[in-house]
């Protein structure tokens, strides 16, 4: 057996869907004998896991599967293996910094919230 990480998406309408498009990319651990029964796999959970349900404001949401775009071998699993690495090419690479230091900043401001209020606890926290 073999491991990969596939990329599945999903569109997201709400209501009549006249909104800005939104569409979810999730990366998912899948264990299969070949690429083949991999991409087979991750496609059956796309299938799976569509969705449709009534918001708390009563409009309809459905999560609608679209594809697996990227299937990709897991060589190695080790501590600070590579998952998976994308390059971005924006027009603005002031801006495209400006944007991931925000998020950094994000995230380590809700990480260091939570772990002083005690409700988010990882290994690295404990040690």
């Amino acid at each position: 057996m073999h491991w990969y990480i596939a990329k599945i998406v999903f569109r997201i309408i709400c209501g009549d869907g006249l909104h800005q498009p939104q569409f979810d990319e999730q990366l998912r651990l899948i264990k299969a004998v070949d690429e083949a029964a991999a991409c087979k796999k991750a496609h059956s959970i796309g299938i799976f896991e569509q969705d449709e349900f009534i918001s708390t404001d009563g409009k309809r949401v459905q999560w609608k599967f679209i594809g697996v775009p990227e299937l990709n071998p897991l060589v190695s699993i080790a501590d600070g293996a590579e998952l998976l690495s994308s390059i971005h090419e924006p027009e603005d690479a002031e801006g495209y910094i400006s944007l991931i230091h925000q998020r950094a900043l994000r995230f380590n401001t809700v990480k260091a919230k939570a772990v002083s209020d005690n409700s988010f606890v990882t290994a690295d926290s404990l040690s």
